[in-house]
């Protein structure tokens, strides 16, 4: 398969320095900003890229989010989510 389709994900996952993940209490949401615009996430995705600092693998992501959310079997949704952050380079590679 193309990259571009299934990109692979950074072993430690961090928002590429071009995008500010930021609260806007305007929205009542979280945005990432970058030189070209905004991209208002939903909670799920805000979540996620809040823990993607460079610290953590995917499986320690995982884990954090199931431990807050009192859930299981997140591991799907947020390899999904990441894989398309990382398609929108919005991830260091």
């Amino acid at each position: 398969m193309s990259t571009e389709t299934n990109p692979v994900l950074p072993e430690y996952p961090k928002l590429n320095r071009l995008f500010r993940l930021q609260y806007e209490e305007a929205q009542k949401t979280h945005v990432l900003l970058y030189p070209e615009g905004m991209v208002k996430l939903n909670q799920s995705a805000s979540e996620i890229l809040l823990l993607c600092d460079g610290t953590r693998t995917v499986v320690d992501i995982v884990a954090a989010l199931e431990a807050k959310f009192s859930a299981s079997g997140l591991d799907a949704d947020v390899r999904s989510m990441l894989e398309e952050a990382a398609r929108r380079n919005w991830l260091d590679a």
